[in-house]
């Protein structure tokens, strides 16, 4: 039998991170490794609440949403002082290869622990939000997507009945990137993103011209984290710019785009990932993440610091084409 894994979820949870857990288990399992599940993410290292798994213990899980070796944030873990009660643990129990499956946060803390104590580590991307550095699609992100864009479509009728300006706030603290797709997606008439700083007088011109041409119902989409505000502060500049004459309500999705069965990619990129994890440990890796590129064997290997210290952006292409398919 060759080392001990121990695996888990660490910060906002995501549909996929229960089939990411299935196959670092499995794929573990079947090259000879212990698996460990921590629960409750570095709260649970911190603590020594850990459970092993087998191929039973992940069965029927690829389905569903959340994560069920649950997650949490921890400022314990922020300090050498939390890290070092964790390392304990770990090596009271013969962890010495650490699989983090979360967003930048997440890895920096795993980060961390690997210079502070040596151990093997490495991250998986699990985040709706998509903005990781290095990887096409983060665990989560197609299923918020979808769930969004299911929202928006049920908004749009009741906007039209009523000629009603809607604000969809979705997720996105630092990145547009759920926004910017849910806006191409239910062809909506404007988008809010931290990316671009100047957005607010074209769309604002382009409600008033819609507004002239007969359109009955506008959706505009933010991103929780743009400069200007979420969806009630973007829906008070827009009042006082239109005029009381127009209906305008806002909608936030909230934890509703982090929960529901993962979507069939989500549950693609969440098996490839977590096989991949196990699959570079084995070889020796550590201090990265694996990204996931495309369907067929095309994985990134990205130094963790990167995720944090470069950003993924997007591109001036994609924006140029939604402001021209929602003209």
């Amino acid at each position: 039998m060759k080392d001990t894994i121990a695996v888990l979820t660490s910060g906002g949870d995501g549909p996929g991170m229960n089939a990411a857990v299935r196959a670092v288990v499995r794929t573990a399992i079947g090259i000879g490794y212990d698996i460990i599940g921590v629960r409750r993410g570095y709260e649970g290292l911190i603590n020594g609440w850990f459970e092993e798994l087998d191929i039973r213990s992940v069965g029927n899980t690829l389905n569903r949403g959340g994560t069920f070796i649950q997650t949490a944030r921890s400022k314990r873990f922020k300090t050498e002082e939390g890290r070092r009660v964790a390392y304990e643990h770990m090596a009271s129990r013969g962890i010495n290869k650490l699989i983090v499956i979360g967003g930048d946060g997440s890895f920096r803390g795993l980060n961390d622990i690997i210079l502070e104590n040596g151990i093997q580590g490495i991250g998986v991307p699990g985040t709706i939000d998509n903005d990781l550095y290095g990887t096409e699609y983060t665990i989560g992100y197609d299923t918020a997507l979808n769930t969004a864009v299911e929202c928006i479509d049920k908004i749009r009728d009741t906007a039209t009945s009523h000629d009603r300006l809607f604000i969809i706030e979705v997720m996105g603290r630092h990145s547009g990137y759920l926004a910017m797709y849910t806006g191409i997606s239910s062809g909506a008439e404007g988008v809010f993103i931290p990316e671009s700083k100047d957005e607010y007088p074209y769309i604002l011109q382009k409600l008033q011209e819609g507004k002239k041409k007969g359109k009955k119902s506008f959706i505009v989409i933010v991103a929780e984290g743009d400069e200007l505000g979420g969806g009630f502060a973007i829906k008070d500049l827009l009042q006082r710019d239109l005029g009381e004459s127009w209906d305008i309500r806002v909608s936030i999705l909230g934890h509703l785009q982090r929960g529901g069965a993962p979507s069939a990619m989500d549950r693609v990129v969440a098996s490839r990932l977590g096989y991949e994890a196990v699959m570079a440990m084995d070889r020796g890796m550590s201090g990265i993440m694996v990204g996931y590129t495309c369907m067929n064997e095309c994985v990134n290997y990205v130094p963790l610091a990167e995720t944090w210290e470069k950003k993924k952006t997007i591109s001036d292409t994609t924006i140029d084409m939604f402001n021209k398919l929602s003209s």
